[in-house]
């Protein structure tokens, strides 16, 4: 498994009371450092998905367009890995932060490994943005197929579902991956499958090119945010979770 029963059950009930921890990586022949870039439109639960990953919790609430960058030591077949996943932001014509939110985008499809690709089952619009995102990593890398998932999130909201399973799977032929209809609200474990998925075709792919680095493994990693601010708005918004039990 990706992260160990007997590490999640070591770890702390409040463990998202704090920031999920970031630890260097170690970029070297002998050490297997594997890069993975969410893409998707806003609001479809990028990092909602994460946390699902790396912590099995959920938390609902979160500032949009963060960009953060997570980094884990963890174990894939075997294999001592640096995991970074990359929670890219998504910008829009007139957003204030459309230069940055897209600078950071570029950086990540040229420095990622691997892909996770999400849209919500309940808004077409976010389904259709992942073919253009999809064209631009083909233009950085026309000869290359990197491994990628397509993740349509929302599942438990079958009375506002607007895409088709079979939209679905048509788009991830399209894009050559795996498709995963998944709840980040509901359940962890195709979340979890979906991400250890990638995770594992992009360290077979490392273990087979003899460490040889490819072009985006030499670019600088984008910029992660304060940690220590996103772990303060966890704790706002585990609070007011609290409150709002202790009022019913």
């Amino acid at each position: 498994m990706l992260l160990p029963h007997s590490t999640m059950s070591n770890s702390s009930s409040n463990f998202l009371l704090v920031p999920i921890p970031e630890v260097p990586a170690v970029d070297c022949l002998h050490h297997r450092n594997v890069k993975i870039a969410v893409v998707g439109a806003r609001s479809v639960g990028k990092t909602a998905l994460i946390v699902r990953f790396l912590t099995k919790r959920f938390i609902g609430d979160y500032e949009p367009n963060t960009g953060a960058l997570y980094t884990r030591q963890i174990n894939i077949d075997g294999d001592q890995t640096t995991l970074q996943v990359q929670d890219t932001p998504f910008a829009t014509q007139g957003d204030g932060d459309d230069r940055r939110s897209q600078d950071v985008i570029a950086r990540s499809l040229h420095w990622a490994d691997g892909f996770v690709f999400v849209f919500s089952l309940t808004d077409t619009d976010s389904w259709k943005t992942l073919r253009p995102l999809h064209q631009q990593i083909r233009k950085i890398y026309p000869s290359i197929r990197l491994p990628c998932v397509l993740m349509g999130n929302k599942a438990d909201l079958p009375h506002a579902r607007q895409v088709e399973t079979i939209e679905g799977i048509q788009l991830a032929n399209e894009i050559g991956g795996t498709y995963f209809e998944v709840s980040a609200r509901e359940n962890c474990n195709e979340v979890y499958d979906a991400f250890y998925q990638v995770c594992q075709e992009v360290s077979k792919l490392i273990a087979s090119s003899n460490g040889e680095k490819r072009r985006g493994l030499l670019l600088a990693r984008p910029k992660s945010p304060n940690m220590q601010d996103f772990g303060r708005r966890l704790k706002q918004a585990l609070s007011s979770k609290v409150k709002s039990t202790s009022a019913i």
